[in-house]
């Protein structure tokens, strides 16, 4: 008798647990895509454990961990410290009778919600860590009531963990409370949503579309934690055309958009809006645009990545510069594109494999400002720690390079 599979296995396209249907083996077969193959010196992993087109990834708080969704009906847990190893180990959750289009983690790590493509809805599951580093995961008991009127683009868990955001692609904004109830729902006014997002300081809401522009709110709390109002904060004007997508840095005080114009604009957004100060644009740059496109900032705001069909472009955004461009990189469309907390790599999906990119533009980018200030500065301990900043910088370039050689 063998012994029972671990929990923690590398899947071959198991359905997850429940009640099997015969399938004619023949068409089975016929029907599962092939691994698309796709190499890169700058490709760190390849995290291949999904036996669906993954559609969401998204990175926890403390950048320990990546979540991925996909039409398998699973949820998969990767660790960040594996991208660089041979092994990718990772912790699966199942999605009882349904599939999850989209995934968040909670602020606390403690939990993420997914949202469902057949019930349309949110659910929320409970992660406890176990002894052995490893978590369970509990589906709540109930879902959140479904109030969508139209297909849901994107979901956000504020950092504050006072609110939860759905956008649908109509012009609804949803913002909900941690329990399922709705406080308010935004009409953007854009024709449709094309995408809308929870900032990283969890204050602000923002969503593009079909208008040339960004809107953007405050989603305003009291003292105590009540919730008070949704405010109109600043807009991005400057396109000519459409918004596809757009990106914020870590401190929210960046922002990078991508249009149908075939421009990507870099934003300095750290301004008095309740004076009616507007945002200053930074940066315009040239781009290869077509739906389905995406923008990722780096946390640092250094760097640009825009996804557009199957190919990922990186510039940066001093000079707006292409840097590096990767091709072929999915057998589908890219459905996601972000870089992780530390801004060390890239991750894009599209079919059943996610893909590592070490942001080697971003290390560059990091010499380049050291290199500015320390021509600047005058005091020997400010020029002392600029060096050792350099150096270090150099050295992750080094082997990084060193090793894709």
């Amino acid at each position: 008798v063998h012994p029972p599979m671990p929990r923690l296995r590398r899947d071959r396209g198991l359905p997850p647990e429940g009640p099997r249907r015969a399938k004619p083996p023949a068409r089975a077969r016929k029907e599962k895509p092939q691994q698309h193959s796709f190499a890169h010196r700058l490709l760190a992993a390849a995290l291949k454990g999904h036996s669906g087109s993954v559609s969401c990834l998204h990175f926890s708080g403390s950048g320990k961990y990546l979540a991925s969704c996909a039409d398998d009906r699973t949820v998969r847990l990767w660790s960040t410290r594996d991208f660089t190893a041979r092994e990718h180990r990772c912790l699966r959750a199942n999605v009882e009778l349904d599939h999850a289009e989209l995934v968040r983690f909670s602020p606390d790590c403690r939990a993420f919600i997914v949202w469902l493509a057949n019930g349309e809805t949110i659910r929320v599951y409970k992660m406890t860590k176990k002894d052995d580093g490893n978590f369970t995961f509990t589906a709540s008991s109930e879902d959140f009531p479904k109030k969508h009127k139209a297909p849901v683009i994107n979901i956000g868990v504020a950092e504050t963990g006072k609110f939860i955001m759905t956008a649908s692609s109509d012009t609804t904004i949803l913002i909900w409370s941690l329990k399922g109830e709705v406080l308010a729902s935004i009409n953007t006014n854009q024709m449709n949503n094309a995408y809308a997002a929870v900032s990283p300081c969890g204050r602000f809401v923002a969503s593009c579309g079909f208008t040339p522009d960004v809107k953007v709110w405050e989603v305003c709390f009291g003292k105590s934690g009540d919730f008070r109002e949704v405010t109109r904060a600043f807009e991005l004007k400057g396109h000519t055309a459409g918004v596809y997508s757009f990106s914020f840095s870590n401190d929210s005080r960046r922002m990078a958009t991508v249009s149908k114009d075939g421009t990507w604009k870099f934003w300095d957004t750290d301004v008095e809006y309740k004076k009616q100060q507007d945002p200053y644009l930074l940066l315009t740059g040239r781009c290869e645009v077509a739906e389905p496109c995406r923008i990722a900032l780096s946390p640092d705001a250094h760097v640009v990545a825009i996804s557009c069909g199957t190919t990922i472009a990186v510039y940066n955004t001093r000079r707006g510069e292409e840097e590096e461009r990767f091709v072929g990189v999915h057998g589908q469309h890219i459905a996601d594109l972000a870089f992780d907390t530390t801004g060390r790599y890239l991750v894009s999906c599209g079919d059943r494999a996610i893909h590592v990119f070490h942001n080697t533009p971003g290390y560059r980018a990091v010499v380049e400002e050291m290199e500015t200030m320390l021509r600047k500065t005058t005091t020997k301990a400010t020029r002392e720690r600029l060096e050792q900043q350099i150096t270090s910088a150099k050295k992750a370039l080094a082997a990084i390079c060193g090793r894709k050689q």
